[in-house]
This record gives structure tokens, C-alpha cells and sequence, in this order.
């Protein structure tokens, strides 16, 4: 029996372009994604750097980039939140049959963009949907570790075979799985998160 639903953000209920951030740094000139610079925006997801540390970081790289520049290539990725879908998760947190977690890889420049695109007022209503409301840049975990998701479980005293988690991204749902937890690896291009409860796991409890 399911009691508990985790979710991601990105591609889940907020529309992403995946492709964006590379396209737009490509514009500017850069033609490369080096493996220390998807270190860097790791570090950066987890909270390890800040936000003044990791736009430097990069313009010292690319000093012909300014630091606005890149922070609108970088925000790129983040679309729009369809009303349809908030009004989803509030009617779901109103029925109060099962408990929700938000569980997203973000950091700070993406979160102040998802709010600046939704409006403070619809995130915040967003927000209070969740029991709890977990962005890995403030609890310093990011998914695919299996620590992140133990610290959700031990954190929330959960079992892992009541808990149901949806996320976009397959090595994210398949982390979650070697755990025990049920998972559904959305695809964006053709599933929508309105469409959870026709899950067979829900559909045959």
C-alpha cells in the first residue's frame, strides 16, 4: 500500500529545455561542456559553492561572457508551470490520502528563475502542497546518490515499499528502485504527472 508520493520539479510539474543551457553558452562562444564544468554545476546543485563563487568560476573561464550573460544562458533550461498542474497537486494535498515530498536537483539561480516565470504567489502555493519540500542545494544531496534518498526515508521514517517517487530522469528512478522504493520515470515528450493515478500500483491497491 502506497502512503507516501515523492516528486521531482523539472519536467515533472515545470516545464524544462533540457537542451537550453549548452545551446545558449554555445552563442556565446563556448564549444565545449568540459567535465570540470559539469563538476562545477554538481558542486554548485549541492550547495557546496555559492552563487557569486560559481558565475565567477565560469566568467574567468570565458571572460568575454559577463556574469548576466551567463546567468540567462544558465536559466534557460527553466519554461513555464501550467496552472492545470498546480491546480493537480492542490487538489491531491486537499485529499490528503497520501503524504507528499518534493524531492528536486536545483540550486538558487533556478529556483529564484521558477519564481520570477510563476510568480512568488503560485510557487509559494506549490510549496504548501508538500509535507516536506526538499532542493538538493539545501540539504547539500543530489539525486542519483543513494544518499539522498535515505536521508529522505530516514528523515521521514518511511519504508521504502509504501513509497512512490516519479522523476523524468531514469538513472534517478533507477537509484530509487535499488532501494525499494516504487518509481515511475516519466516521459515528458508523452506523460504527464496529472495522469499518476493510472499507474497500475494505484489502480490495483
Amino acid at each position: 500500500m502506497i502512503d507516501t508520493i515523492i516528486f521531482d520539479f523539472g519536467d515533472v510539474f515545470i516545464n524544462l529545455d533540457k537542451p537550453a543551457i549548452e545551446r545558449e553558452l554555445h552563442k556565446l562562444g563556448v564549444t565545449t561542456i568540459t567535465d570540470a564544468m559539469l563538476q562545477t554545476a554538481m558542486q554548485y546543485e549541492k550547495g557546496m559553492t555559492s552563487t557569486a563563487d560559481f558565475v565567477t568560476d565560469f566568467t574567468t573561464k570565458y571572460p568575454t561572457i559577463s556574469a548576466e550573460q551567463f546567468k540567462n544562458a544558465w536559466n534557460a533550461i527553466i519554461l513555464d508551470f501550467p496552472e492545470y498542474r498546480l491546480e493537480f497537486i492542490e487538489k491531491l494535498a486537499t485529499n490528503k490520502n497520501y503524504r507528499l515530498l518534493l524531492l528536486s536537483n536545483t540550486n538558487t539561480l533556478h529556483i529564484e528563475r521558477v519564481i520570477k516565470n510563476m510568480s512568488l504567489s503560485r510557487y509559494e502555493r506549490f510549496k504548501t502542497c508538500f509535507d516536506q519540500f526538499y532542493l538538493s542545494h539545501e540539504i547539500h544531496l543530489r539525486k542519483p546518490d543513494a544518499s539522498i534518498y535515505e536521508f529522505v526515508l530516514r528523515e521521514n521514517k518511511l519504508k521504502a515499499s509504501t513509497c512512490f517517487f516519479v522523476d523524468d530522469t531514469k538513472e534517478n528512478t533507477e537509484a530509487a528502485s535499488r532501494l525499494g522504493i516504487h518509481t515511475w520515470n516519466n516521459d515528458p515528450t508523452k506523460d504527464d504527472v496529472i495522469h499518476l493515478f493510472d499507474n497500475p500500483i494505484f489502480i490495483n491497491s
